[in-house]
């Protein structure tokens, strides 16, 4: 869907995918690194794109991979597994690496890292990256640093300030002056819940410090925003947008589902696929919706209804790869090919709906042409 979508918007790629979804050990898709490239350049062949695609970790860093969390990782088995990651990456092809290393589980509840330690961190793993990188022979990487997530401690302006400065400091004492971040991520008012929205003072304030550092901020969170036009106005350079593709393609699954359900209590069909309830029941068990509650909320039955659609719809990303779920959606396809209903067009039109609804409020149409016409200009 996105590279349709991007075709026929005639805008540049991103594929942004964190260490849960795409890992070396498969994570919740069952691709390693090497596979997810290999996927992408594969699509966008078949789908005859030409633009730029641009492959991305998404929050590279300890404990920021569920199973870390869930495990009980100690700092140096987060750390080398992190590091284990990165280096995958390298090797695969990607172009960009997202750093983060704000989290930390072995603190007390309600302490944060200092500004210091994740700068640390911060450089110890770029400073890792461009070890590997200098081995394989590979072309110059992308760098990202910092996060939108209060836990990461960078909720102000001015400790976003900090951060940056210290940064440059400590690249500039491990020798690695000419390494220098693209995207910056900040916290910009956004989380992800239906009625979220952009902080636009806020975020002209973190794109005017991050321009003095020859940085660009990079949105997190973008999912159900009401107000993305106020991106490209407050400056902001890029975007990341996930669970709300997964929530769209779950309220399309379900609209067909009981498309599906008339048809079989009108004697149509002879046997429902039961998507949704197999879908739901495997949300439910994977009880990865739970890091989106406080801990006293996580009773399922108290959650009220809107709530509990919205984390069924987002953590439906987690297992829509599931096989068992693949079959029910190509049994769902199969009750409903009969009577002229293509679920997998469906289900890329749900997709292709929100993709083309944030690229026209970014202002991303001909992006490439004007790209193509801005480097003949530089001829």
């Amino acid at each position: 869907a996105s590279i349709q979508t991007a075709n026929f918007m005639d805008f540049p790629l991103m594929f942004v995918a964190t260490l849960n979804q795409i890992d070396i050990d498969g994570g919740y898709t069952g691709l390693t690194q090497k596979d997810f490239v290999k996927l992408v350049r594969k699509e966008v062949e078949r789908q005859e794109y030409n633009g730029p695609v641009i492959i991305a970790l998404d929050h590279g860093g300890p404990w920021l991979k569920d199973k870390h969390v869930i495990e009980g990782y100690s700092f140096e088995e987060a750390m080398d597994w992190t590091m284990k990651s990165i280096e995958a990456c390298i090797k695969a092809g990607y172009d960009l690496l997202h750093i983060d290393a704000t989290v930390d589980i072995t603190l007390e509840r309600g302490k944060k890292l200092s500004i210091g330690d994740v700068v640390e961190r911060t450089v110890m793993l770029i400073e890792y990256a461009e070890e590997i990188r200098k081995k394989e022979g590979v072309q110059k990487l992308s760098y990202e640093v910092g996060t939108e997530e209060v836990h990461g401690g960078i909720t102000s302006p001015e400790l976003f300030e900090k951060f940056i400065i210290e940064l440059r400091i400590k690249l500039k004492e491990r020798g690695l002056e000419e390494i220098w971040p693209c995207f910056i991520v900040g916290d910009i008012g956004t989380y992800p819940m239906l009625e979220n929205k952009l902080d636009a003072e806020k975020s002209k304030i973190l794109v005017n410090i991050a321009k003095a550092y020859n940085l660009h901020v990079k949105g997190h969170y973008t999912d159900f925003v009401l107000n993305p036009e106020e991106y490209p106005n407050t400056g902001i350079a890029a975007a990341n947008i996930g669970p709300e593709l997964a929530y769209s393609e779950y309220l399309a699954l379900n609209s067909l589902a009981n498309v599906e359900k008339k048809l079989f209590y009108s004697g149509k069909i002879l046997e429902l696929s039961n998507i949704m309830e197999e879908l739901d029941k495997l949300i439910i068990e994977s009880g990865r919706w739970r890091k989106w509650l406080r801990e006293e909320e996580i009773n399922w039955e108290k959650i009220p209804h809107n709530m509990r659609q919205w984390l069924f719809g987002t953590s439906a990303r987690y297992v829509l790869s599931d096989q068992q779920i693949i079959n029910r959606i190509n049994k769902l396809g199969d009750n409903l090919e009969k009577y002229g209903i293509n679920v997998n067009e469906r289900l890329n039109k749900s997709i292709k709906d929100i993709l083309i609804r944030y690229s026209k409020a970014f202002n991303l149409k001909n992006t490439c042409f004007k790209m193509a016409i801005a480097l003949i200009d530089l001829l």
